[in-house]
């Protein structure tokens, strides 16, 4: 996402579930196929591209999925586990500085050895490791290693949305501009859900939902999953306020682009300005312009731009910019939370949430009051990104089945654009 969250809540597995460790070995082996899964629409030849530093190839994805199960589960919990090759140690870390030296991120993509063969052969090995302590700790539902599991398996799922959003970013950057997955291809031929659907689109006018002010409690609480930013759940004051029942559509954001939107200087924050002249800015990152229209580049191939789905991959800054332009503002982080657990509860209506388009918020992503990372390695990655930051809600259209919920927070820095991110409005009532 990304900047992976990957700390658990402690109460994962508990021993009142019966038979939850089994429970967790078949998720285990459905997430890690949902991964090669998504894969299978590539050639050799695309696992191995980086086109920017933020774009890792898929076979790097691959790997570093395997190696956190092997470093922070296998490597603690199975002493006579031993890796196929302690050079993927160096290759394979992301930003864990406490678990050792790193390969530099930008190079991931002159990376050939160990060939895409040989990391789907690691997967295996790691694999059929974690079977077999699977099985030993079957009977314990209070083993420590299952809640490190769980969280590994959150952490793969993360990485399969990444796995598409770098994978459109390489092919975009191909002149030939290949499809992932073309819109006509039928059901994937695994029987696994299909990798990847276009965002649904909406015809639907804009219903401004009325939420309720007060005081509040936002994040995670109670049982399941989550991560360590989610928590702990605090309580927040929120004027009533208003929220867009959908996100911006593609034919909303081209009368921005049309009303000269990317030229006019008093729309942008000051740093946003600066990017847009720097970067030659003026439509959303996938969008280009021929002699007769505007097309989009998707992961199933270039098309005429779809006037009713949700407007994609813009900035933080854009996101900021077309707000101000329609005379409304983006939503607090818990503004939108408010505003999901509203729609859940049938209290409003409101459409996209999680199936669209992660959407901006004006939140800074900053520690919950009474945040604590957890020691060692795995509570490295959370903390440390707590700054220059926005704070991004719901889910997309590439995120994994099951991933989303209302307390996730999803981070990413103001020039972000590679990512499935979108605009959904707030205003004063």
């Amino acid at each position: 996402m990304t900047r992976v969250t990957t700390m658990a809540a402690p109460d994962v597995l508990t021993a009142d579930r019966p038979n939850a460790v089994a429970a967790l070995a078949k998720r285990y082996r459905d997430v890690r196929a949902h991964t090669e899964a998504r894969c299978q629409p590539l050639e050799t030849e695309d696992y191995v591209v980086s086109t920017m530093s933020d774009v890792s190839p898929t076979k790097w994805h691959l790997a570093h999925t395997s190696w956190f199960f092997e470093t922070f589960v296998l490597a603690t919990f199975d002493p006579s586990y031993r890796s196929p090759d302690p050079r993927y140690a160096f290759l394979f870390n992301s930003y864990y500085v406490q678990a050792g030296e790193r390969h530099c991120r930008a190079q991931r993509g002159l990376v050939t050895r160990p060939t895409v063969r040989e990391v789907f052969g690691y997967r295996r090995h790691v694999d059929e490791a974690m079977e077999r302590l699977c099985d030993r700790i079957a009977d314990d539902a209070s083993h420590p290693a299952a809640a490190v599991i769980e969280l590994g398996l959150h952490h793969e799922q993360q990485h399969q949305e990444l796995l598409l959003t770098d994978i459109k970013h390489v092919f975009w950057t191909n002149p030939m501009r290949p499809a992932y997955l073309p819109r006509e291809r039928g059901a994937d031929p695994v029987e696994l859900p299909t990798p990847w659907s276009a965002p649904a689109p909406s015809s639907t006018p804009v219903i401004w939902q009325a939420i309720v002010g007060g005081v509040h409690r936002i994040g995670h609480e109670g049982s399941g999953f989550a991560f360590d930013n989610e928590r702990p759940a605090h309580r927040v004051f929120a004027d009533e306020f208003r929220m867009s029942s959908r996100l911006v559509t593609n034919g909303e954001y081209l009368a921005f682009v049309e009303d000269d939107g990317y030229s006019r200087p008093e729309l942008w924050l000051s740093n946003g300005w600066a990017t847009v002249r720097e970067r030659s800015w003026t439509a959303p990152l996938y969008w280009e312009r021929n002699e007769k229209e505007w097309t989009e580049f998707t992961l199933a191939g270039t098309a005429p731009l779809n006037l009713a789905e949700p407007a994609l991959h813009m900035s933080y800054y854009e996101a900021d910019a077309y707000a101000r332009w329609a005379g409304h503002r983006l939503p607090t982080e818990a503004e939108w939370e408010l505003a999901a657990r509203g729609s859940a509860q049938g209290a409003v209506r409101l459409e996209q949430l999680y199936d669209s388009a992660w959407q901006w918020t004006q939140s800074a992503y900053v520690a919950y009051p009474g945040f604590a990372p957890a020691s060692g390695a795995i509570g490295e990655y959370n903390g440390k990104w707590m700054s220059d930051q926005w704070v991004l809600r719901g889910g997309s259209s590439a995120t994994a089945p099951g991933h989303s919920r209302a307390t996730y927070r999803n981070f990413f820095p103001s020039d972000t654009r590679w990512q499935f991110t979108g605009i959904r409005l707030a205003a004063a009532v």
